[in-house]
Parts: C-alpha cells; structure tokens; sequence
C-alpha cells in the first residue's frame, strides 16, 4: 500500500532553505570583517617577531600598506609602537561597520601584539 505526501510539506523545506541561505549570504559578510581583523593581528604580530631588525617608522609604513591592502579603515593603519629595552608592543584601533538588513552595528577592534625582540 501505498500513501501520497502533502504537497505542503516541500513549502516547509523551502522557507527553511531561504531562512538559511539568508543566514549564509548575511554571515558572510560578518565573516569577512572578522577574516580581516585576523589577518591584520597576524600582520603585527610578524612585526613584533622582526621588530629587533627594522626601526619603529619601517614596522608602521608595512602595517600601514598591510592595512590598506586588507581594506580597512585609515585609522587601522595608523599603529601606536612602544619599544622597552629589549620589549615591544603595537597597537592599533579602528571600528568597521557592519550592515545586514534592518540592522547595523559598528564594531570595534584592537589589534595588538607584543613580545622581545
């Protein structure tokens, strides 16, 4: 024996589909403002490592261009480099925007990183 399936039941499916695939287009570009911010920590953070081999101007002019590659805002590439003795510490601070429909949000981002040289 067999039964027939509602025909309502793939509407159901398809709502959850676009629910998600709304949820998808949108976290992405959530996503992409994180990605940045973690390849720009990891920029200064490589500067910290080499801060022994070039001066304080040389790690802000290559934090600056790393900034601007990644597209950040201008006060990204604008560093704060404080050097101790053998001791360094950059720093950096600019918000990014985020827009999703109905819904907008500045966000705020610190990357710093310090170590020895």
């Amino acid at each position: 024996m067999v039964t027939r399936r509602r025909g309502a039941s793939t509407l159901g499916c398809l709502v959850m589909l676009l629910l998600v695939a709304a949820g998808v287009y949108f976290g992405v570009n959530v996503g992409e403002v994180y990605w940045r911010y973690y390849e720009y920590q990891d920029d200064i953070a490589q500067q910290v490592r080499f801060a022994g081999h070039n001066t304080d101007e040389q790690i802000a002019r290559r934090l600056a261009a790393a900034a601007d590659s990644l597209g950040l805002p201008d006060p990204a590439g604008r560093v704060m480099i404080r050097r101790v003795g053998q001791q360094i510490a950059i720093a950096a601070e600019y918000y990014e925007r985020v827009e999703v429909p109905l819904y907008v949000r500045e966000l705020h981002f610190r990357p710093h990183a310090e170590g020895t040289f």
